[in-house]
């Protein structure tokens, strides 16, 4: 059987469409990619570049869209040695907000060469803020939110090395 042009531009139509309607349901959440992380905890690894010392954060994982939107919002605080792990689709641009949020945090960037590239510290939105005005842009592959104040008392900042174990929150054998 042999088509027409007509026939072929009906088909090429559908085949866009399809397309699109798979984006638009990926962006909302609908299914995540074979190859995407699909995990919800793990220990982020920061090794001191500098001082050869390294700390580690057990993390919720935010690998869909719609996690990474929400982030920590529903938190209404975060210990010590604990955080929230973002990671996006490629390096790019991002701007992180603190919508909904009622506690300060550090917002650490890494590119996709696994090193920090930037560390900046956001406070608390004050009553009545929607905290969507306290922005923090950056330029990340992951970005990992943590405490205020706790990239600082670790030593994480631009340069030091990150790594990321899926499925456990046992920080066992890192210092903090």
């Amino acid at each position: 059987m042999q088509l027409d042009r007509r026939q072929l531009g009906r088909v090429a139509v559908v085949v866009v469409l399809g397309v699109l309607v798979a984006a638009v349901v990926y962006q909302l959440g609908g299914f995540a990619l074979p190859w995407a992380t699909d995990h919800e905890v793990g220990v982020v690894a920061v090794t001191d570049v500098d001082a050869g010392g390294r700390t580690c954060v057990a993390v919720e994982v935010a690998d869909r869209r719609p996690e990474r939107i929400t982030g920590l919002s529903e938190h209404e605080s975060l210990s010590n040695g604990s955080g929230m792990w973002f990671v996006h689709p490629r390096e790019e641009n991002v701007t992180y907000v603190m919508r909904d949020m009622d506690f300060a945090l550090d917002i650490v960037y890494v590119g996709a060469d696994g090193r920090v590239s930037s560390v900046t510290s956001l406070p608390a939105p004050d009553p009545g803020e929607d905290g969507e005005s306290i922005r923090a842009p950056g330029r990340a592959k992951w970005v990992l939110e943590v405490p205020r104040g706790y990239a600082a008392a670790n030593g994480i900042d631009a340069g030091d090395r990150v790594n990321v174990t899926y499925g456990t929150t046992d920080r066992t054998g890192c210092s903090n």
